[in-house]
Protein backbone atom coordinates (compact mmCIF):
# COMPACT_ATOMS: atom_id res chain seq x y z
CA UNK A 1 0.00 0.00 0.00
CA UNK A 2 2.82 2.40 0.88
CA UNK A 3 4.53 1.72 -2.45
CA UNK A 4 1.26 2.32 -4.27
CA UNK A 5 0.74 5.61 -2.43
CA UNK A 6 4.23 6.80 -3.34
CA UNK A 7 3.66 5.86 -6.97
CA UNK A 8 0.35 7.73 -7.01
CA UNK A 9 2.02 10.83 -5.51
CA UNK A 10 4.79 10.70 -8.12
CA UNK A 11 2.24 10.52 -10.93
CA UNK A 12 0.31 13.45 -9.46
CA UNK A 13 3.46 15.60 -9.18
CA UNK A 14 4.45 14.76 -12.75
CA UNK A 15 1.03 15.85 -13.95
CA UNK A 16 1.29 19.26 -12.28
CA UNK A 17 2.29 22.18 -14.52
CA UNK A 18 6.00 22.92 -14.40
CA UNK A 19 6.79 25.55 -11.78
CA UNK A 20 9.03 28.38 -12.89
CA UNK A 21 12.59 28.01 -11.64
CA UNK A 22 12.76 31.71 -10.80
CA UNK A 23 10.51 34.71 -10.27
CA UNK A 24 10.18 36.79 -13.42
CA UNK A 25 11.76 40.21 -13.18
CA UNK A 26 9.86 43.43 -13.78
CA UNK A 27 11.55 45.34 -16.62
CA UNK A 28 9.92 48.62 -15.63
CA UNK A 29 11.31 48.34 -12.11
CA UNK A 30 14.60 47.26 -13.64
CA UNK A 31 14.77 50.47 -15.68
CA UNK A 32 14.75 52.47 -12.46
CA UNK A 33 17.15 50.12 -10.68
CA UNK A 34 19.55 50.40 -13.64
CA UNK A 35 20.17 54.04 -12.68
CA UNK A 36 22.70 52.68 -10.18
CA UNK A 37 24.68 51.32 -13.15
CA UNK A 38 24.69 54.45 -15.32
CA UNK A 39 27.76 56.01 -13.74
CA UNK A 40 29.78 53.38 -15.62
CA UNK A 41 27.54 51.93 -18.36
CA UNK A 42 25.39 53.41 -21.11
CA UNK A 43 22.60 51.76 -23.07
CA UNK A 44 23.58 53.48 -26.30
CA UNK A 45 25.30 51.18 -28.82
CA UNK A 46 28.98 52.04 -29.15
CA UNK A 47 28.98 54.56 -26.32
CA UNK A 48 31.44 53.13 -23.84
CA UNK A 49 32.22 54.73 -20.50
CA UNK A 50 34.17 53.28 -17.58
CA UNK A 51 32.54 50.01 -18.61
CA UNK A 52 31.18 48.87 -21.98
CA UNK A 53 27.81 49.77 -23.43
CA UNK A 54 25.17 47.26 -22.35
CA UNK A 55 22.79 48.07 -25.20
CA UNK A 56 23.01 44.63 -26.81
CA UNK A 57 24.47 42.37 -24.16
CA UNK A 58 21.88 39.58 -24.16
CA UNK A 59 23.24 36.24 -25.40
CA UNK A 60 26.62 37.82 -26.13
CA UNK A 61 29.86 36.17 -25.07
CA UNK A 62 31.49 37.95 -22.14
CA UNK A 63 34.31 40.29 -23.06
CA UNK A 64 33.35 40.72 -26.73
CA UNK A 65 31.40 43.99 -27.02
CA UNK A 66 32.90 45.73 -30.06
CA UNK A 67 34.90 48.90 -29.48
CA UNK A 68 35.54 48.44 -25.75
CA UNK A 69 39.30 48.05 -25.10
CA UNK A 70 39.48 47.71 -21.31
CA UNK A 71 38.26 44.19 -20.58
CA UNK A 72 40.27 42.28 -18.00
CA UNK A 73 42.10 39.18 -19.27
CA UNK A 74 39.98 37.16 -16.85
CA UNK A 75 36.73 38.33 -18.44
CA UNK A 76 38.02 37.87 -21.98
CA UNK A 77 39.08 34.32 -21.13
CA UNK A 78 35.78 33.43 -19.46
CA UNK A 79 33.66 31.08 -21.54
CA UNK A 80 30.42 32.75 -20.49
CA UNK A 81 27.33 33.81 -22.43
CA UNK A 82 25.30 36.59 -20.85
CA UNK A 83 21.87 35.13 -20.06
CA UNK A 84 19.69 35.08 -16.96
CA UNK A 85 21.80 32.63 -14.98
CA UNK A 86 25.18 34.21 -15.75
CA UNK A 87 23.97 37.78 -15.27
CA UNK A 88 22.34 36.85 -11.97
CA UNK A 89 25.61 35.36 -10.69
CA UNK A 90 27.59 38.34 -12.01
CA UNK A 91 25.31 40.94 -10.46
CA UNK A 92 25.28 39.08 -7.15
CA UNK A 93 29.08 39.10 -6.81
CA UNK A 94 31.20 39.86 -9.89
CA UNK A 95 34.56 38.96 -8.34
CA UNK A 96 33.29 35.68 -6.96
CA UNK A 97 31.80 34.76 -10.34
CA UNK A 98 34.88 35.75 -12.38
CA UNK A 99 37.97 36.09 -10.15
CA UNK A 100 40.44 38.84 -11.11
CA UNK A 101 37.81 40.81 -13.02
CA UNK A 102 38.32 44.58 -13.03
CA UNK A 103 34.69 45.14 -12.08
CA UNK A 104 34.75 47.12 -8.82
CA UNK A 105 30.99 46.96 -8.17
CA UNK A 106 30.52 44.74 -5.07
CA UNK A 107 27.23 43.19 -6.16
CA UNK A 108 23.50 43.27 -5.38
CA UNK A 109 22.19 41.11 -2.53
CA UNK A 110 18.52 41.59 -3.43
CA UNK A 111 17.56 38.79 -5.82
CA UNK A 112 14.38 40.56 -6.93
CA UNK A 113 16.34 43.67 -7.90
CA UNK A 114 18.78 41.55 -9.88
CA UNK A 115 15.88 39.88 -11.68
CA UNK A 116 14.38 43.28 -12.51
CA UNK A 117 17.66 44.62 -13.94
CA UNK A 118 18.16 41.46 -15.99
CA UNK A 119 14.60 41.70 -17.36
CA UNK A 120 15.29 45.30 -18.33
CA UNK A 121 18.56 44.45 -20.09
CA UNK A 122 16.86 41.65 -21.99
CA UNK A 123 14.00 43.95 -23.01
CA UNK A 124 16.44 46.61 -24.24
CA UNK A 125 18.50 44.08 -26.20
CA UNK A 126 15.39 42.64 -27.86
CA UNK A 127 13.99 46.07 -28.70
CA UNK A 128 10.95 45.62 -26.45
CA UNK A 129 12.00 48.67 -24.44
CA UNK A 130 13.86 51.74 -25.59
CA UNK A 131 17.13 52.69 -23.99
CA UNK A 132 15.51 55.93 -22.85
CA UNK A 133 13.56 53.86 -20.32
CA UNK A 134 16.72 54.00 -18.23
CA UNK A 135 18.95 56.95 -17.48
CA UNK A 136 21.30 56.58 -20.46
CA UNK A 137 23.13 59.85 -19.84
CA UNK A 138 24.87 58.53 -16.78
CA UNK A 139 22.96 60.58 -14.23
CA UNK A 140 24.64 63.17 -12.02
CA UNK A 141 27.37 60.74 -10.97
CA UNK A 142 27.87 59.75 -14.60
CA UNK A 143 28.36 63.40 -15.55
CA UNK A 144 30.96 63.82 -12.81
CA UNK A 145 32.84 60.62 -13.50
CA UNK A 146 32.67 60.41 -17.26
CA UNK A 147 32.94 64.11 -18.03
CA UNK A 148 31.38 63.75 -21.48
CA UNK A 149 27.70 63.10 -20.85
CA UNK A 150 27.10 66.61 -22.27
CA UNK A 151 28.80 67.60 -25.52
CA UNK A 152 31.92 69.70 -25.07
CA UNK A 153 32.14 70.75 -28.72
CA UNK A 154 30.84 74.23 -27.94
CA UNK A 155 31.48 74.98 -24.26
CA UNK A 156 30.37 78.25 -22.70
CA UNK A 157 33.12 80.91 -22.47
CA UNK A 158 33.46 80.18 -18.77
CA UNK A 159 34.21 76.53 -19.58
CA UNK A 160 36.59 76.98 -22.52
CA UNK A 161 40.22 76.98 -21.41
CA UNK A 162 42.57 79.30 -23.31
CA UNK A 163 45.70 79.09 -21.12
CA UNK A 164 47.08 77.28 -18.09
CA UNK A 165 49.87 78.66 -15.91
CA UNK A 166 51.73 76.65 -13.28
CA UNK A 167 53.86 77.90 -10.39
CA UNK A 168 54.77 76.21 -7.14
CA UNK A 169 51.77 74.10 -6.20
CA UNK A 170 49.15 76.16 -8.07
CA UNK A 171 47.54 76.07 -11.51
CA UNK A 172 46.08 79.28 -12.95
CA UNK A 173 43.39 78.34 -15.47
CA UNK A 174 42.34 81.18 -17.79
CA UNK A 175 38.99 80.80 -19.52
CA UNK A 176 37.56 82.45 -22.62
CA UNK A 177 35.53 84.91 -20.56
CA UNK A 178 38.75 86.37 -19.12
CA UNK A 179 38.46 84.77 -15.69
CA UNK A 180 41.41 83.16 -13.90
CA UNK A 181 40.61 80.11 -11.79
CA UNK A 182 43.19 78.89 -9.29
CA UNK A 183 43.57 75.28 -8.15
CA UNK A 184 45.91 73.52 -5.75
CA UNK A 185 47.71 71.00 -7.95
CA UNK A 186 46.25 67.79 -6.39
CA UNK A 187 42.75 69.19 -7.00
CA UNK A 188 43.07 69.64 -10.78
CA UNK A 189 42.86 66.64 -13.08
CA UNK A 190 43.76 66.43 -16.76
CA UNK A 191 41.67 64.10 -18.92
CA UNK A 192 41.11 63.33 -22.58
CA UNK A 193 37.91 62.61 -24.49
CA UNK A 194 38.29 61.65 -28.15
CA UNK A 195 34.61 60.75 -28.59
CA UNK A 196 32.08 62.66 -30.68
CA UNK A 197 31.06 64.49 -27.49
CA UNK A 198 34.61 65.50 -26.60
CA UNK A 199 36.09 68.97 -27.07
CA UNK A 200 37.33 70.34 -30.38
CA UNK A 201 41.08 70.02 -30.87
CA UNK A 202 42.87 72.97 -29.26
CA UNK A 203 39.82 73.98 -27.24
CA UNK A 204 39.90 72.11 -23.92
CA UNK A 205 37.03 72.51 -21.47
CA UNK A 206 37.04 72.73 -17.70
CA UNK A 207 34.41 70.86 -15.69
CA UNK A 208 33.94 71.57 -11.97
CA UNK A 209 33.85 68.62 -9.58
CA UNK A 210 33.82 68.01 -5.87
CA UNK A 211 31.18 69.01 -3.37
CA UNK A 212 33.00 72.21 -2.32
CA UNK A 213 33.76 73.55 -5.79
CA UNK A 214 37.51 73.39 -5.12
CA UNK A 215 38.23 70.68 -7.69
CA UNK A 216 37.95 70.47 -11.46
CA UNK A 217 38.89 68.46 -14.52
CA UNK A 218 40.27 69.88 -17.75
CA UNK A 219 39.31 67.75 -20.72
CA UNK A 220 41.43 67.75 -23.88
CA UNK A 221 40.82 66.28 -27.32
CA UNK A 222 44.11 64.36 -27.21
CA UNK A 223 46.98 63.79 -24.73
CA UNK A 224 49.44 65.73 -26.92
CA UNK A 225 47.62 68.96 -26.03
CA UNK A 226 48.15 68.69 -22.28
CA UNK A 227 51.81 69.59 -21.95
CA UNK A 228 51.69 72.05 -24.82
CA UNK A 229 49.12 74.25 -23.10
CA UNK A 230 50.68 74.40 -19.62
CA UNK A 231 53.25 77.19 -19.16
CA UNK A 232 55.58 77.72 -16.20
CA UNK A 233 54.80 81.17 -14.81
CA UNK A 234 57.18 81.44 -11.83
CA UNK A 235 59.47 84.44 -12.03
Amino acid sequence: MRALALLTLAVMLTALPERPSRAEGDAQLGARAFDACTACHSLIPGRHMTGPSLADIWNKKAGTIAGFPRYSPALEAADIIWNYESLDAWLANPRAFIPKTRMTFPGIDDGNMRADIIAFLQAVSSGQMKAESGNTNGGMMGDMMHGAATSLKAPAPGQQVVAIGYCGDTYDVITADGETLQYWEPNLRFKTDSSADGPTAGKPAIMPSGMLGDRASIIFASPTEIGALIKLTCK
